[in-house]
């Protein structure tokens, strides 16, 4: 009888051990206190939060963290704490402190963050995050960005990682975007308005794994200006999965 609480322990110990990695997502808001009738202030953020397997959580938890950081974060000094209450806080305080110098403004700041698990198999993890953010001017900004991890190390994988063969991957996607887009093969890859750099095609700076196929998307002024929003093409694993190192 005495051994019952050691095997109890080394049992939930045990069991505690082998959980899966899995997601929660968290909501954080914060409004600001200044008096207003209209666009009042405020960020909303959904987060996704990994659980469970600490050192694959933390590492993918500090990954998204620091992404939606460099969305909605506008003060000089740097945060080092992991905190999204704090995060938010800083938002409305940027905003705030702008008040104070233009208080004649009416607008009011606004940023939406969502966040979601778009994909996940034994090789890869894709978190997917939709952002918006108003700060002033004649539109505000919205669009999605691709997080890639390695589900059984927590470490993100880049983009140039994905592909077996980068070059022959991107001459491939190259001439399907161009078929989508009507841009003869021989042109200028500008030829139609479109604004890559350097007047070459290259790969978006989000790639998603969907359950439809691998996504290429290009954000607002990646690829086009803002009236012409964001591109984007759509690829089954049958066409692409020999280019694949995950999948």
């Amino acid at each position: 009888m005495k051994q019952y609480p050691l095997f109890i322990f080394l049992l939930l110990l045990f069991t505690g051990c082998n959980k899966e990695l899995s997601f929660e997502n968290e909501t954080f808001e914060e409004k600001s206190t200044i008096p207003c009738e209209k666009d009042c202030p405020i960020i909303s953020m959904e987060i996704p939060i990994a659980k469970n397997k600490k050192i694959i959580s933390d590492s993918i938890n500090k990954r998204i963290y620091n992404v939606i950081k460099e969305i909605v974060y506008f003060e000089e000094d740097s945060i080092k704490t992991s905190d999204y209450k704090l995060l938010a806080a800083s938002f409305i305080k940027s905003y705030e402190e702008m008040h104070k110098k233009f208080p004649t403004e009416t607008f009011g700041w606004e940023a939406k963050i969502k966040g979601n698990v778009e994909f996940e198999s034994e090789q890869i993890l894709n978190i997917r995050i939709d952002h918006y953010t108003f700060t002033g001017g004649a539109h505000g900004y919205q669009g999605y960005r691709s997080l890639l991890f390695n589900p059984k190390t927590g470490k993100a994988i880049a983009n140039d990682q994905l592909f077996k063969n980068e070059k022959e991957f991107k001459a491939f996607a190259e001439k399907a975007f161009r078929t989508k887009y009507q841009i003869p093969e021989k042109a200028n890859i500008n030829a139609t308005g479109l604004m890559f750099e350097n007047d070459k095609f290259q790969l978006p700076q989000n790639i998603f794994y969907t359950s439809e196929g691998l996504l290429l998307y290009y954000n607002s002024y990646e690829a086009a200006s803002y009236a012409d929003g964001p591109k984007d093409i759509l690829f089954p694993y049958d066409e692409v999965g020999k280019y694949l190192k995950f999948k």
